[in-house]
């Protein structure tokens, strides 16, 4: 009986120690799969079986904000374009009082090239600078019709932060000074390859077109492969006012003629609106001028042989009878 037990303990003892031996390998096993360096390692030798793979190279960031005294509505349309561009980044509002050239301070702070800035006036006229920072060039545009994603509640829609389309209108590429809008859009609106926060897919295209003077801003879904489009929004529209060669500031290398401030027009609407007062007073004497004082042409001739009788006579006619 004592020789048994023996063999048995001795036994025991054999299969404990295996246990352990492989629970120290399973650890062993485990830690050097949960060691950075040697998934670090992993990963180089996949990479070098797959071959080269692309980067994000091209690092283009766009600030959007604006100045302080911004209507609803201008900034409503400021939040659209932070959500349909992935590469932008927000700021707080700038004070009037400031000058603009502290944008491109502002903009180095926060690790961008490009902006767009948003100043208000008189809160009902909304300006957009978009620049290329901090050299140059910088337009000034004045914002008409600004129509938001939420308030039209289009059909439209795509998938956030997907690479858009960006389609130009052929007028582009006659003049000089369209043709640096152009590369400017580019540079500004198009979401850079391989961006962190950008989704692998073109699903909706801007569409900027030259009618009037002015650049109309459009965005719309691409539905199908045939071309089929649902507009998303938002719209506005952009009357050019100058160019400028730095950031800001600078020579001016391009001034609209065809410009109209809206001072201006509202001073002409205020002049038509008081000259409605002085037509209708011109319109009054005339229809007096032209109104006949007798209506009918009589001859002084007829009434020679006309008598009244004494009863019939009325006034001062009773005093040219005399009766016998």
């Amino acid at each position: 009986m004592f020789r048994r037990s023996v063999v048995k303990s001795s036994t025991h003892v054999k299969m404990g120690k295996r246990k352990i031996a492989q629970k120290i390998v399973e650890s062993k096993k485990k830690r050097k799969r949960n060691d950075p360096i040697h998934k670090t390692q992993q990963n180089a030798e996949k990479a070098a079986k797959a071959g080269p793979v692309a980067r994000w190279t091209n690092k283009e960031r766009t600030l959007i904000f604006a100045s302080r005294g911004v209507s609803y509505r201008g900034r409503h349309l400021m939040n659209d374009l932070r959500t349909l561009m992935p590469h932008s980044r927000a700021d707080s509002k700038m004070d009037r009082k400031d000058n603009f050239f502290l944008i491109n301070e502002v903009c180095e702070m926060r690790n961008c090239n490009k902006c767009l800035f948003f100043e208000a006036r008189k809160k009902m006229d909304l300006y957009l600078w978009a620049a290329n920072i901090p050299h140059g060039p910088s337009a000034k545009f004045l914002v008409e019709n600004i129509h938001t994603m939420a308030e039209m509640k289009l059909t439209g829609n795509c998938l956030k932060g997907s690479r858009p389309l960006l389609s130009f209108d052929p007028q582009f590429d006659e003049s000089p000074h369209f043709g640096v809008l152009k590369e400017l859009f580019i540079q500004i609106f198009s979401t850079p390859y391989l961006h962190p926060k950008s989704q692998p897919f073109n699903d909706n295209v801007y569409t900027f077109t030259i009618l009037d003077n002015r650049i109309w801003f459009r965005n719309y879904q691409i539905v199908e492969e045939d071309g089929s489009l649902a507009e998303i929004g938002p719209r506005l529209v952009l009357n050019l006012i100058k160019i400028f060669s730095g950031s800001f500031r600078g020579p001016t290398l391009y001034e609209n003629p065809n410009y109209v401030s809206p001072n201006q027009h509202r001073t002409l609407i205020k002049k038509q609106a008081s000259l409605k007062y002085q037509n209708r007073v011109e319109a009054r004497m005339g229809q007096m001028e032209r109104k006949e004082t007798d209506t009918y042409k009589m001859d002084t001739l007829d009434e020679v042989f006309h008598t009244i009788k004494p009863e019939d006579a009325k006034g001062a006619e009773k005093m040219t009878f005399f009766r016998k």
